[in-house]
């Protein structure tokens, strides 16, 4: 829990629920997972969550509701962007609805923050999302507990569902998920485009491979290729098949745009390098959409010749360790020179986009 963060793309951290479990190659070098089996193991929120290999600590995928931090973003006066479960997943498999229930009844009561959740479980949110029950829940959860001091709690509470629906997504929660390569993208963005969201968003992070966010499976037949259809996620423009043949343009409501893209590189121990290429396409496709974008950090990696975070140019000499330095496709050579120096100027320029709602 932390009431201010690091983290550039957003202002505090939200912790009601921590623990997870690895579920793709981007969940590897997990910052939370090595911190839960290491600094804070023993910590009442981090306890029993990992178990130790000789790859070093892993999520067992168990899960822990931090009750004394739940309404803390309630307290908080000045208005933020709060990272949801930034140490963990809201929607991982061992989080019972309920327990996700009393978290958007505590976005609901603090409108005046902007909560950011992000998930690789796609799925589980879309469905989370689109029940028609739960909109009342949430509801009936949220008049329960904003009930003032020392008022007894209403034996009965009559919550009108057709209203909250009305009501419904919350226009203060942003929903994202995590693509870290083109799989993961085609397997996760049709689940968010179809999920009922006042903003959607992308974290590219770490980014491990390509990604054309301008040919994403048809929300309305899943991931499954070759697939009928394809979804340009920043436009919302609809093809007749995979070869871009543009038919039309959904309506609204059936598959939105995408709002915001984060890109960034690994960092820390056994980090893996991002190719400039790929980070350099998401920020086109951006920019011909007219979509927010992000970039986060190069991480551990940087591109030889391009500018560090301190204006100078990366000239770092080789030497004989191969660790040091990659050659990568297309003649691009990264040099291994840890995340504060290499920084994050992409091409010398830093960017730092944020969704409409948010400026």
């Amino acid at each position: 829990m932390a009431e201010h963060s690091t983290i550039e793309w957003t202002d505090a951290t939200w912790n009601p629920i921590t623990g997870c479990s690895i579920v793709s190659p981007g969940c590897t070098n997990c910052y939370a997972m090595g911190l839960a089996g290491t600094r804070l193991k023993h910590h009442p929120s981090r306890a029993g969550l990992t178990v130790d290999t000789k790859a070093g600590p892993v999520w067992n995928g168990q899960v822990r509701l931090n009750g004394e931090w739940l309404t803390q973003p309630i307290e908080w006066k000045r208005p933020r962007r709060v990272f949801v479960c930034a140490h963990g997943d809201l929607f991982a498999e061992s989080v019972p609805d309920s327990w996700i229930d009393r978290v958007f009844a505590v976005m609901a009561l603090a409108p005046h923050h902007a909560f950011q959740v992000l998930t690789k479980r796609s799925a589980r949110m879309r469905a989370y999302l689109s029940d028609p029950e739960t909109p009342a829940r949430v509801a009936l959860l949220r008049v329960l507990a904003s009930g003032k001091p020392g008022e007894p709690t209403p034996v009965y509470v009559q919550v009108n569902v057709h209203s909250e629906q009305r009501r419904w997504p919350l226009p203060n929660v942003w929903l994202g998920v995590s693509a870290e390569d083109q799989r993961r993208a085609n397997e996760r963005l049709p689940d968010l485009l179809a999920t009922p969201a006042a903003v959607r968003f992308v974290s590219a992070e770490p980014l491990l491979g390509p990604i054309d966010f301008t040919a994403i499976p048809d929300p309305d037949t899943g991931s499954a290729e070759p697939w009928p259809h394809a979804v340009d996620a920043l436009t919302g423009d609809v093809s007749d098949d995979a070869n871009g043949i543009i038919d039309g343009v959904y309506e609204p409501g059936q598959a939105p745009k995408l709002n915001w893209i984060i890109v960034g590189g690994e960092s820390g121990p056994g980090a893996r390098p991002m190719h400039p290429t790929w980070a350099r396409s998401i920020r086109e496709q951006c920019e011909a959409a007219d979509v927010a974008f992000h970039f986060k950090q190069w991480g551990a990696w940087h591109p030889w010749g391009q500018p560090l975070a301190d204006g100078s140019v990366n000239l770092r000499s080789f030497g004989k360790d191969p660790e040091h330095y990659r050659h990568l496709p297309g003649q691009e050579i990264v040099s291994r020179v840890g995340k504060k120096a290499a920084g994050r100027l992409l091409d010398g320029v830093e960017h730092n986009g944020m969704p409409e709602s948010a400026r």
